[in-house]
């Protein structure tokens, strides 16, 4: 997973997403814990996908192609569940679709004034921000009118390489943080109440991820740089810890330097954190895994929860209820990709096809 490479590819060119497809059937889905993946799919194919799995139902795929006749889209990147609905995130065709989480048919959209979104975080019933990889704004929606109203103004940063665009968000009372990934090294912090940014903090190179664990610290993993070229550079990838009221470094963890690691995930309680770990020996054998670990240790730990065994994991996330860990293997990026399934212990007890690069996850706790 070159996540550098990647991003070099993501040129801004839209795709129509309501392309006319077979469908407009209603998948059975709902279950006391729903697992919804979005599977990105293939740059410029608008082959993205999304995929409703829950212990009861087993896996559907193509879910929204089924209930809506026409497809997602080019290069689906997040999905939020709010309410009723559930907010999917279609980063190269620049639109948002808001889907009843039941039928995951279409109930509206934002497709205007947004510059190749990532991610959609709701802070109330009337706003939401939506971050932007081309753009050094983040988006200020009105989730009710499906509408752009504003802006937040993002500062420059000290590597020169930086478009200042944002990644994921998360809340801490009147605060959204925000990191931002791509050739930058730094977490916002915006004040809901004047929608501007109030403060901000340096950490390793490209953090991609953030979760907030029951201590309401704020964690990252920066993937640092993903490869020797990256013009914002190049060093081991961390893990850190921040606290947020005074917005510092609490501790860093350095890993391996050539090691591609996948985002973070926290379980229900938010006392242990996941990430995955692609690392190579000599003669190209994947010896890393899922990693994870409680909030309150200071050190990494040694060995995986679960070992890859000649999979290459790409994205995971873990069950709130369940504790369960969901890893996916894109494969080759060009066929379904496959989702495993581990007990908190690591053992296998399932998996399921899903679609071309499972990318992210939004669960549903009934």
């Amino acid at each position: 997973m070159m996540w550098g490479l990647a991003l070099m590819a993501l040129a801004a060119c839209n795709s129509n997403s309501d392309e006319p497809v077979n469908g407009g059937e209603e998948p059975p889905l709902v279950s006391d814990e729903t697992l919804y993946v979005v599977n990105s799919g293939s740059f410029n194919y608008s082959n993205s996908s999304l995929t409703v799995w829950s212990q009861d139902n087993g896996a559907k795929n193509e879910a929204f192609v089924k209930a809506n006749g026409f497809k997602l889209g080019d290069v689906a990147q997040s999905a939020t569940l709010y309410g009723d609905n559930l907010w999917v995130v279609v980063n190269n065709s620049n639109v948002i679709f808001a889907l009843d989480k039941k039928t995951c048919k279409e109930v509206g959209r934002i497709d205007k004034n947004l510059v190749s979104p990532r991610y959609i975080h709701f802070v109330s019933e009337q706003k939401a921000y939506v971050s932007q990889m081309y753009s050094s704004k983040i988006a200020v929606v009105d989730p009710r009118i499906f509408t752009v109203t504003g802006y937040i103004d993002v500062p420059d940063g000290t590597i020169p390489e930086s478009s200042g665009s944002t990644e994921e968000m998360v809340q801490i009372g009147d605060y959204v943080y925000v990191n931002l990934w791509s050739y930058d090294n730094r977490i916002l912090k915006i004040d809901t109440k004047t929608d501007k940014v109030v403060d901000s903090l340096t950490v390793g190179i490209q953090p991609n991820s953030l979760v907030v664990d029951k201590n309401f610290d704020l964690w990252t993993i920066c993937d640092g740089g993903g490869w020797e070229e990256n013009p914002a550079g190049y060093e081991a990838p961390s893990l850190v810890c921040i606290n947020v009221m005074d917005m510092k470094v609490k501790n860093t963890m350095s890993l391996m330097l050539k090691d591609d690691v996948s985002k973070l995930a926290i379980d229900g309680s938010r006392t242990r954190l996941y990430w995955n770990i692609n690392r190579y020996n000599s003669v190209g054998d994947n010896i890393g895994g899922v990693y994870s670990m409680d909030v309150s240790r200071t050190t990494l730990p040694a060995t995986p929860t679960v070992a890859a065994n000649g999979k290459n994991f790409y994205s995971l996330t873990v069950s709130p209820l369940k504790e369960d860990i969901f890893a996916a293997d894109a494969l080759d990026y060009q066929q379904n990709g496959v989702i495993y399934r581990y007990n908190s212990d690591g053992d296998l007890i399932g998996q399921f096809e899903a679609g071309i690069i499972p990318t992210a996850y939004a669960w549903d706790i009934e």
